[in-house]
């Protein structure tokens, strides 16, 4: 059982709630995929970028929820983190890149959409155009690897971090989100073993897990 710690940033009204079949079908997606249950493949690949392309312009304004309470709340309350780089995965049009740099000084932006990176342009100096199932890392190089809103590839994940090397795992809706995993859900898909410790901040969640061995 993860250490769950206490909540001290309240959840505000008003909280943006995704369409319930469209959310619902995305978590059983993400669930399916960090299982291993379901594949990870081009035409999946090709479709969420294009996707994103399509949202990329409007994201900001209209589909970003404004809220970055589980990062700030996970950055201050997670525990230690190692120096080192931090690779933002589904980094999106930049959002919480400044914070991420402000927390780990070197921050790489890693997104399948190729229109929101160019989005990014004021706010991710170091952005690269990248499938996170296949990252453009050497094992073991990545002190933070921050996820937010994302899907889980685990393998990958446990890779390309360093022994150790901290996941930030964020649900910026928590259990209401698209892409909604538990902090259990994501270390039991993790190869080997790991602790976490999490808490829920204002409309979110997050979770910041180690590896054990």
């Amino acid at each position: 059982m993860s250490p769950l710690l206490p909540r001290i940033v309240p959840s505000p009204e008003g909280k943006p709630l995704p369409q319930d079949d469209t959310a619902a079908a995305f978590r059983t997606f993400a669930r399916d995929l960090a299982a291993g249950r379901r594949p990870w493949t081009t035409e999946t690949a090709g479709f969420l970028s294009g996707l994103f392309d399509q949202l990329a312009g409007s994201w900001d304004s209209d589909l970003a929820t404004g809220r970055d309470d589980p990062l700030h709340d996970a950055l201050a309350r997670g525990g230690s983190f190692p120096l080192g780089t931090c690779l933002e995965l589904g980094s999106g049009t930049g959002l919480f890149t400044p914070t991420l740099e402000a927390a780990f000084g070197t921050v790489i932006s890693i997104d399948l959409s190729e229109l929101m990176l160019r989005h990014a342009a004021g706010r991710s100096p170091l952005r690269v155009r990248a499938d996170a199932s296949a990252l453009p890392s050497a094992d073991a190089s990545v002190s933070v690897v921050a996820a937010i809103d994302m899907l889980l590839f685990p393998q990958e994940l446990a890779r390309v971090l360093a022994p150790d090397g901290v996941l930030l795992w964020i649900n910026q809706l928590g259990q209401d989100g698209p892409l909604y995993l538990s902090s259990e859900e994501v270390a039991a898909a993790l190869p080997g073993q790991w602790t976490s410790v999490e808490a829920a901040a204002g409309w979110g969640s997050w979770a910041a897990l180690r590896r054990i061995r």
